[in-house]
């Protein structure tokens, strides 16, 4: 996962978090009607051996709305939207049996009965690069506690944008970045065992309206955080992590005073691995990504931050002409398809540079 810099003080700050499970206690706080966006964004990607350097400052603090009664049913316990998250929740595994890639463990949240994964696009480059039979790397989607290997992916739509952008960085053992274009889909495939893959997938719904989670609202995290457990661990014995943490502030990239990233302080998945990891409110509504967290020894000491559903509905619009409800509304096999026969191949010749030496 990047990490943030030059992060404002007043978002640094610690929460109360339960490592394995979810409280059953915990409500939905109200707050008030508008809400200030803080406008200085910088920040550095969550899975340090697997993303890139920018930066991005907008204007002047701006102010977001609150949607009143967003749904038509009262919120739930947490314990019971940890039990709706975690048969959604993926870890996404790249290794290499050599050569200068190293093994990637992020995290991925399936969003469609279909197996389609939301994630990051750090995280997603790395299976762009495994569709490639030259490139000595395969990556699997493990599920479970602990997690398994179980599926098969391939790219279903990753920002030429942010490739282009960050092609260059693919080997920076500590990339930087804001989150900005940091998302990606994938499409599961197959099984690694060769049973049949499952008419329908467990998957988390999606709320993707402006201004759906505001500062003080109680939330779920959840990811496969692997940082401080080390390499043969990760691969053997991971397991999910969950924490319920109020948002901590609001964040833009844009002069109109979008919510695009939510700050969430210093919790359990405040590290590498947690990329690509789910942010859920309390009616069980998948409202943001995590993609990025500031530097810090411990992860009290980082601040959490995920990119928002509606920047990603927005982002995904201005890029490829289609919002994500109308991708995950149409063929999703023969968009992936579409993808992988148009763009995917001249973004796959970037990366393939960085790994030889020639990109620039």
């Amino acid at each position: 996962m990047p990490q943030t810099e030059d992060a404002p003080s007043d978002l640094v700050k610690t929460t109360t978090d339960t490592p394995q499970t979810a409280s059953a206690q915990a409500s939905v706080a109200t707050t008030s009607e508008t809400q200030t966006v803080n406008s200085k964004v910088k920040s550095e990607p969550i899975n340090k051996e697997e993303i890139p350097a920018e930066s991005a400052t907008t204007s002047d603090t701006l102010e977001a709305k609150r949607i009143k009664n967003p749904y038509p049913f009262p919120p739930k316990t947490f314990l019971a939207v940890n039990e709706e998250t975690r048969p959604a929740l993926v870890n996404i595994l790249c290794s290499a049996r050599a050569g200068s890639l190293r093994p990637i463990s992020a995290s991925g949240v399936i969003i469609d009965p279909r197996g389609v994964i939301l994630t990051n696009a750090h995280v997603a480059q790395y299976v762009l690069l495994a569709s490639d039979r030259k490139i000595d790397l395969s990556c699997v989607i493990r599920v479970g506690s602990p997690a398994r290997a179980r599926f098969i992916p391939e790219i279903l739509y990753i920002p030429p944008a942010w490739v282009r952008e960050h092609a260059q960085e693919l080997n920076t053992s500590r990339p930087l970045g804001t989150g900005a274009h940091d998302y990606a889909l994938l499409r599961i495939t197959g099984t690694t065992d060769g049973t049949p893959v499952p008419a329908i997938f467990p998957y988390l719904p999606l709320d993707v309206r402006e201004n759906i989670g505001f500062t003080d609202d109680i939330v779920l995290v959840a990811s496969y955080p692997a940082e401080f457990i080390g390499g043969m661990t990760a691969q053997l014995n991971l397991y999910p992590v969950s924490s319920v943490t109020a948002i901590k502030g609001l964040l833009t990239f844009s002069e109109e005073g979008t919510v695009d990233i939510v700050s969430l302080g210093g919790i359990i998945g405040a590290q590498s691995g947690s990329s690509g990891g789910a942010i859920v409110n309390g009616w069980g509504r998948l409202i943001g990504l995590i993609s990025t967290t500031s530097e810090g020894k411990t992860t009290a000491e980082r601040d959490l931050r995920a990119i928002t559903l509606s920047y990603i509905s927005r982002d995904i619009s201005v890029q490829s002409g289609l919002d994500l409800q109308t991708i995950l509304g149409g063929n999703v096999e023969a968009e992936a398809s579409a993808f992988n026969a148009s763009e995917a191949p001249a973004l796959l010749e970037l990366l393939i540079d960085q790994i030889k030496g020639t990109g620039r």
